[in-house]
């Protein structure tokens, strides 16, 4: 068994290329089990889609990555030579200790945010609910997630994050004198849109509107901000109305195109117009980029904005780190445990076979004592002793055996064993 990652990012691909491999969190379920029928032997994989990255993890045969490499690039309709020059692929110890960067934020353009831990969530609930969530990336995850929160506890990894949405406030303040004076639109209702709509309406600019597919989400979200709500089949002819535009949407085209800008510009007579598209793929036609009365910001844009107060983080950073590495040591040490080639999974077997047949001697000696009416507490008694006895009766012998030396070696053994100071864990169901 092997575990490997496999993947693009903001580091390694430009936003038009993630964009291709943009997944929505429904379609996770169809597109993991297309991504597995499409191989003869079934890997367990996880896919993880952010607007900063595609990410496959698999554990299996190694000999699947190359066809997961080719799977999606044709899933992205690119060339496999064209993602190969833009993904990564990261094995072993080196793929673990990336999901547990990712799960901590320290892979993220916004050094320690928080939100990728809770995508990373939602995908291996995704994976799971499609069956193809196994025991080794379980393990996985699950340790991402308790890596994740001992790095928030125990660090100051968040202290100072700047947010995509905080980052948007700022440049839009940078254009305009006074946000009080202007009017700004949303086009979405997900969680984006409502970090973005809070850090506005916390500067309570003249006027709000949320535009969004369903008009029920987005009135749920409008009555919090005391916003407008239209449809999306509005914006075109609304758009000039609005002074600031933040769209993230889940659209697979773009909802404002170049044509409406322009039509917009001339109604407002060229006055200028900020637009954040936070959507991967784009929201917002990149040619409008090229219109000089608007200033149009993407989450690449935003990079150099969100970095401020890295420095003072680096410290926490080093803190981080050394937690992720030890969370590595111990999944590999579980990996290593797993593996049958090093005898201890057969061994482990064999001493849990042993215990439970001692057990079931001792669990039927017992019924029959209660069976003749011997006393529940002398019952109890005889079956504690007998399980006592069997359970010492080889390390007792071992300790008696052999020269000196033999003997030396094996109390140590024993004493390791036996008299350990950290209590036992009573059983889940207990």
């Amino acid at each position: 068994m092997s575990v490997w990652a496999l993947g693009i990012n903001h580091h390694t691909a430009p936003l038009d290329l993630r964009g291709r491999f943009a997944f929505a969190l429904d379609q996770i379920q169809p597109t993991l089990n297309g991504y597995r029928q499409s191989l003869a032997r079934q890997p367990e994989a996880t896919l993880l889609s952010t607007c900063n990255r595609t990410e496959l993890y698999g554990a299996g045969d190694q000999a699947a990555v190359e066809p997961t490499l080719e799977w999606l690039a044709h899933t992205g309709g690119v060339s496999t030579h064209v993602l190969r020059d833009h993904a990564y692929v990261l094995r072993e110890d080196q793929a673990a200790r990336h999901a547990f960067r990712v799960a901590s934020g320290l892979d993220s353009m916004v050094l320690g945010e928080a939100q990728i831990l809770g995508q990373m969530k939602d995908a291996v609930r995704a994976a799971d609910e499609a069956g193809a969530l196994g025991t080794t990336l379980h393990q996985l995850f699950q340790r991402s997630f308790a890596v994740a929160k001992q790095v928030r506890t125990s660090t100051e990894i968040g202290a100072h994050s700047i947010s995509m949405t905080a980052a948007a406030v700022r440049l839009a303040s940078q254009l305009f004198e006074d946000l009080k004076d202007i009017k700004v639109l949303f086009v979405g209702a997900g969680e984006m849109i409502e970090l973005a709509a809070t850090h506005f309406a916390a500067k309570t600019p003249k006027a709000m509107a949320i535009a969004n597919r369903s008009l029920e989400r987005g009135e749920k979200l409008a009555g919090r901000f005391g916003a407008e709500v239209m449809r999306l089949a509005d914006i075109p002819d609304r758009l000039h109305e609005f002074d600031a535009v933040v769209s993230c949407t889940a659209s697979t085209l773009p909802i404002i195109g170049l044509g409406a800008v322009e039509r917009a510009l001339k109604k407002r007579k060229h006055r200028p117009m900020f637009m954040v598209d936070l959507a991967v793929p784009r929201d917002i036609e990149i040619e409008v980029k090229g219109l000089s009365d608007v200033y149009l910001y993407t989450v690449d844009d935003l990079a150099t904005v969100v970095q401020t107060g890295k420095d003072n983080r680096q410290a926490a950073v080093a803190q981080a780190e050394a937690i992720i590495d030890a969370g590595v040591l111990s999944f590999m040490h579980w990996m290593e445990q797993r593996d049958p080639a090093n005898g201890m999974v057969p061994l482990i077997q064999q001493i849990h076979a042993q215990a439970d047949a001692w057990r079931s001697a001792e669990m039927a000696r017992a019924k029959k004592l209660l069976a003749r009416g011997e006393p529940v507490d002398a019952v109890l008694e005889a079956m504690s002793r007998g399980l006592t006895q069997k359970m010492l009766h080889g390390t007792l012998a071992e300790l008696r055996a052999g020269d000196a030396d033999t003997r030396a070696a094996t109390a140590q053994t024993v004493s390791r064993l036996f008299l350990r100071d950290d209590p036992v864990k009573p059983p889940r169901n207990s």
